[in-house]
């Protein structure tokens, strides 16, 4: 599905492809984070991701002008996992909600992992 914002000269559509890699790019940036992370269905390993597939490690849901994502983040090893997933979630919406102009309902993040 795509996200729609609707005025009055016309519609707007941006593919969810679009917003994840946004997304996974915003979260990236993020101090803290290793990289992100992708789940292969069929053996369930965790792999880290280069900067060219940011947006496998993100889940776009959306409805309308409303926006859903969730994030799959591999941290640095000491780090305050609490800290680097409240400061993902602020930048993550601030980064979607300016560059879209739709509303962030939700980022949930999840951590696959901790590297050193």
């Amino acid at each position: 599905m795509s996200a729609r914002k609707t005025n009055s000269l016309g519609d707007m559509v941006i593919a969810d492809e679009v917003i994840a890699t946004l997304a996974g790019v915003s979260a990236i940036e993020c101090y803290g984070i290793v990289g992100m992370a992708s789940k292969r269905a069929t053996d369930g390993i965790v792999e880290l991701l280069g900067r060219e597939n940011l947006s496998k490690g993100v889940k776009v849901y959306t409805q309308g002008e409303d926006i859903i994502i969730d994030l799959f983040v591999i941290v640095e090893y000491g780090i305050s996992i609490a800290a680097v997933a409240e400061n993902i979630i602020d930048t993550v919406k601030y980064k979607v909600e300016n560059f879209t102009g739709m509303n962030v309902n939700k980022v949930n993040v999840a951590v696959e992992g901790v590297r050193v």
